[in-house]
């Protein structure tokens, strides 16, 4: 499978769930949601996006803006898929060598891509815990494909990698009740800084065969988009009719730093040069 195949099927997967996303919100309204508790943000108007109660969608541009989630998930699935055909070869870089973790991480991009829509489209309670939840999830695979790349150092098994996986899952399905404990504002920045010392961490161990860039651009988008994000909550240069949301581009910006980062644990610039 070429990468140009790779695009092209991403892109219309995306454009197909894009027409469904479309469909639902003219055929259905507001009563999908009747009887699910009110989530604190709706409450507070957290963001500056128009809220229509009355649509499927409540917040549309927060709802659809979450299909870069989905575009990237498929994008890292079929590069997983791909990289079975180098399941065992000596000298490859350990994530493509371990396409089950990749597997994953496509996996999460996935729910957060319906979890956040889900979120924005009801403005429900359990819409904004499965929204964390996922981001979350998103955030823990790249830690566990980083903690890969700087412990491991040999190939892992089929057998390793699955049990990998299925702890994985567990843990992050462990940080439901745990996110009801600790505010998102202390655990989301806590795990991103453990990504970052990942990064680091990799680039010392492996300095010939990473690109920095990859891993500076990462960390600022994520930057960016945390200003971002502020700046929307703050209700500063917002308008709430506006195609343009801070909140969508908050979206646009993890998601993109997120692969930044896959890709910066992924790519080896020598492969005969690479050490296990």
């Amino acid at each position: 499978m070429s990468n140009t195949q790779i695009l092209r099927n991403a892109l219309l997967g995306t454009g197909l769930l894009l027409g469904i996303f479309l469909t639902l919100n003219l055929l259905l309204d507001s009563s999908v949601w009747t009887g699910m508790k009110v989530s604190q943000s709706a409450l507070t108007v957290e963001y500056c996006e128009f809220n229509h109660p009355e649509r499927l969608f409540h917040q549309p541009i927060n709802t659809y803006s979450n299909l870069i989630y989905f575009f990237y998930g498929l994008l890292i699935f079929q590069l997983a898929l791909k990289d079975f055909n180098f399941f065992g070869v000596k000298g490859v870089n350990s994530v493509r060598n371990a396409p089950y973790l990749s597997i994953l991480l496509a996996a999460n991009f996935i729910y957060l891509s319906f979890g956040s829509a889900f979120f924005h489209a009801s403005l429900t309670w359990i819409g904004q815990r499965v929204d964390m939840n996922a981001t979350y999830g998103l955030t823990l695979s790249l830690i566990c494909i980083g903690m890969v790349q700087g412990v491991v150092k040999k190939e892992l098994s089929k057998q390793i990698q699955i049990a990998t996986v299925l702890c994985m899952l567990l843990l992050i399905v462990g940080f439901l009740p745990l996110a009801l404990q600790i505010s998102s504002a202390v655990l989301l920045p806590a795990l991103f800084l453990v990504l970052l010392l990942l990064g680091i961490g990799n680039y010392v161990q492996y300095r010939t065969q990473r690109s920095p860039f990859l891993l500076i651009l990462s960390f600022v988008l994520l930057a960016i988009a945390i200003q971002v994000r502020t700046m929307d909550v703050a209700k500063i240069n917002c308008d709430p009719l506006s195609i343009w949301q801070g909140h969508a581009l908050w979206h646009f910006l993890t998601a993109t730093s997120s692969l930044c980062m896959y890709f910066y644990f992924r790519r080896v610039k020598n492969l005969m040069h690479f050490k296990k």
